[in-house]
């Protein structure tokens, strides 16, 4: 547990702007970690080995992208106790998003509505900033790893998901241009990638979930992966982000083609290629749950405990449709211990909290982590 109660922090952190209390959180562990100043915040990681697309997770628990954009806070995040952290939503070229006010708070619903856009510092800082960070230098000293090979018998460390998606401004048309970009220079740094086709505040975005676009997707995206595998001598997992807000249909087309491009399957030229695997889910459009609250027809995606339902629902479908095996991370509504089990037993072999994080603090982590190493006994 750490230091600093949560509870002493959060009506401090929700009497400002949800946008500017977020930059604020951010460059306060972009500024402590690896100092003394970090055992305020610091927990002991729960250690709960999984083993998942060729990874070995220290817990099933992680961070979902969004909240650090531009990689400025590995080690701090490590810090709270996460298996994993996934950093990003990163572009070729820095982008400032969308127009201001852009991040809305439903305490009522215990929820967070977000338009922000894909606002980063592009691919350079990025980069750059997962270089400077102590877990990335620790790696490049041999001094641990991340692939279940390599793993000692001792706890592995956090592991790093980079979340790649386009610019703004890059037409449709050229949109795989912009991640096969990411995908080229993420790579080497990443222990899986994450595309995320299912943002909704990018225009267009999402048509990326649909047949032949994600077909063509996925299949451009593979071939590349094998190019950079025997380039960089490392396999490195990929998943596609989706969004909840679709029907069975959909979900069956999304599965099919994960399917076909993934381990189970081959690519164009008919080898057969390391783990694709599938995040489920992105923030949602629906906004039954929030009718009629402030701030509840807000546009941008909805988080928070509103999406639980439907991102577990998503989560079941997609394991029926994908069989077991497949990989899945499941995020979406985590508010409590036992939402994240339940996110389990829905189908998801690990989750990722974001919304549950700022209304509930970093104890989730740890709690979340403990129950479900407990119900896997």
């Amino acid at each position: 547990m750490a230091l600093v109660p949560y509870a002493l922090l959060r009506p401090c952190l929700f009497g400002l702007d949800p946008e500017t209390a977020h930059r604020l959180t951010i460059s306060a562990l972009a500024h402590t970690q690896g100092t003394v100043l970090q055992w305020a915040y610091r927990c002991q990681p729960v250690a709960d080995p999984f083993e998942l697309a060729g990874l070995r997770f220290p817990n099933r628990v992680g961070l979902a992208a969004g909240l650090d954009k531009n990689a400025r806070c590995i080690d701090g995040l490590a810090a709270l106790g996460f298996g994993f952290v996934e950093l990003g939503t990163v572009t070729p070229l820095a982008q400032h998003g969308n127009p201001k006010p852009r991040m809305f708070r439903l305490p009522t619903a215990g929820a967070l509505i977000n338009r922000l856009g894909f606002n980063n510092d592009g691919l350079a800082a990025f980069i750059a900033n997962i270089k400077r960070s102590a877990l990335y230098r620790r790696r490049q000293s041999g001094s641990s790893g991340s692939s279940c090979s390599s793993c000692s018998s001792n706890l592995s460390p956090m592991l790093l998901g980079l979340n790649i998606g386009k610019n703004a401004a890059t037409p449709m048309v050229s949109a795989v241009e912009d991640y096969l970009v990411c995908l080229d220079a993420v790579y080497p740094y990443a222990d899986y990638i994450t595309v995320n086709v299912s943002s909704p505040n990018t225009r267009d975005l999402r048509s990326l979930q649909h047949d032949a676009a994600l077909d063509d997707l996925l299949g451009t995206l593979s071939e590349r992966r094998e190019h950079l595998a025997r380039q960089h001598s490392k396999q490195t997992p990929i998943f596609l982000k989706i969004a909840p807000d679709l029907d069975d249909e959909q979900v069956g087309v999304i599965a099919q083609t994960l399917v076909r491009y993934g381990r189970y399957g081959q690519n164009r030229d008919g080898q057969v290629n390391n783990a694709w695997g599938v995040v489920a889910s992105n923030t949602t459009l629906s906004r039954s749950a929030v009718k009629g609250m402030p701030h509840g027809e807000e546009s941008g995606g909805l988080s928070g405990a509103p999406l639980l339902s439907v991102s577990n629902s998503l989560v079941t479908r997609l394991r029926s449709a994908l069989g077991q095996g497949f990989p899945i991370i499941g995020s979406g509504g985590i508010m409590s211990a036992e939402d994240a089990a339940g996110k389990i037993q829905a189908g998801a072999d690990v989750v990722q909290i974001y919304t549950g994080l700022i209304y509930q603090g970093p104890d989730l982590i740890g709690q979340s982590a403990r129950l479900i190493r407990h119900l896997a006994q």
